[in-house]
């Protein structure tokens, strides 16, 4: 791949992946695609709840979105961790080698939202190396807080959609991430050692506005809850 070409953005929606892609954005990275990998019901790799509304927040953002549909991943073969953490990879790979092919100059770089999860970076690292682009992972080894305190300030709105984790009930479903909230989960943290950015899936969230969107996303939702766990049913979604 080449030094001069074109960035590709891994993008879910939800704020590590936005963020991600917002840094790489204000240091003037040429994104030209936003990928989208769509892991079904459960996933090593991936940001799961809510992944069809990227396409909303790429049209928002202003750049192409490739969706990558690599079907059961669970049901490739995989019976450990590890193993399902590669195949569910593969797809992606492939997916950037098409870009590199399709774009001018092919790809030189491909941001990622990884904040503390060696499972994933080591494996995004991986591949990066195998097709000699650079890696832009911004939120990196940082303080969640901190990361936190400059999403909001950037002026970020982070909608919570889905929560798997003691201390986090229904009525957090919905939420938004703004100083009240944050230092609500600053308590959850001291008191059950909730993740303050809901590493390894204690929640997950959709990026409705911000500074590099043009419009605002707005959803229709209810909520599920089986009593420990749950996730927004969004009903409607349109751009503002």
């Amino acid at each position: 791949m080449h030094d001069s070409g074109a960035w590709v953005s891994l993008f879910s929606g939800g704020k590590d992946s936005s963020w991600a892609l917002y840094r790489a954005l204000e240091r003037d990275l040429p994104v030209e695609r936003l990928v989208t990998v769509h892991p079904g019901e459960d996933s090593y790799m991936y940001h799961v709840p809510a992944t069809d509304l990227a396409a909303l927040a790429a049209e928002s953002v202003g750049i192409d979105l490739v969706d990558v549909r690599p079907g059961d991943l669970n049901a490739a073969g995989a019976d450990d961790a590890g193993a399902q953490g590669d195949a569910e990879l593969e797809p992606l790979e492939a997916a950037l080698v098409d870009l590199d092919a399709e774009l001018d100059g092919g790809v030189t770089g491909v941001t990622a939202g990884a904040v503390e999860s060696e499972f994933q970076t080591s494996r995004i690292e991986a591949m990066c190396e195998r097709l000699g682009v650079e890696l832009f992972a911004p939120l990196w080894q940082r303080d969640p807080g901190t990361l936190a305190e400059e999403m909001i300030d950037a002026g970020f709105e982070i909608r919570i959609v889905q929560v798997a984790a003691y201390g986090l009930d229904e009525s957090w479903l919905g939420r938004t991430i703004d100083r009240e909230t944050l230092a609500d989960l600053r308590a959850l943290n001291e008191e059950y050692g909730v993740h303050v950015l809901g590493e390894g899936g204690e929640f997950e969230t959709l990026v409705t506005d911000g500074p590099h969107m043009d419009r605002p996303i707005e959803l229709e939702y209810g909520t599920e809850w089986d009593g420990s766990r749950g996730r927004l049913r969004i009903t409607d979604a349109r751009l503002g």
